[in-house]
């Protein structure tokens, strides 16, 4: 009994690193976007990360000498924005949205948290984080569907 006590405290500390490593991970918005930094994004989809405990919309945005970059928009998780009537599906790689949001507080990356997206038929959804107090607008989505929009 006394030879299990040390690998048993190995195990445990393992076990509780593993456990807290999501929880260190996840911040505050003022801890890295500027509010001060309003940004607006214009570009196609090339990527969705659909992953907890925010989603990630890679933008190809396209400057005005004709170089182009892409930039990562942080958007709530994606149970809040399922809630919200906004579906995965819906942001398919190719898709041409525009993001109103923060820039990143480090400006020379290309990351934003985003407020929200903008379809090309005018619909709009409230892309952030729960817990800000944006309405949750039933009239909004059903007119999304409707005309056909997610």
């Amino acid at each position: 009994m006394r030879g299990m006590g040390a690998p048993l405290v190995v195990v445990v500390v393992a076990l509780a690193a593993v456990v807290a490593a999501p929880l260190v991970a996840h911040h505050a918005f003022g801890a890295e976007f500027d509010r001060n930094a309003p940004i607006r994004l214009q570009g196609r989809i090339v990527r969705l990360e659909w992953v907890n405990p925010h989603t990630w919309i890679h933008l190809e945005i396209e400057n005005g000498d004709g170089s182009s970059e892409v930039w990562a928009v942080e958007g709530g998780t994606p149970n809040v924005l399922l809630r919200r009537g906004l579906r995965r599906d819906c942001l398919q790689p190719g898709t041409e949205i525009i993001v109103d949001g923060y820039q990143a507080k480090d400006h020379s990356l290309k990351r934003a948290n985003g407020r929200d997206v903008t379809f090309t038929d005018g619909s709009k959804i409230f892309l952030g984080s729960s817990g800000t107090g944006a309405p949750y607008d039933e009239d909004l989505i059903r007119a999304r569907r409707e005309r056909g929009r997610c």
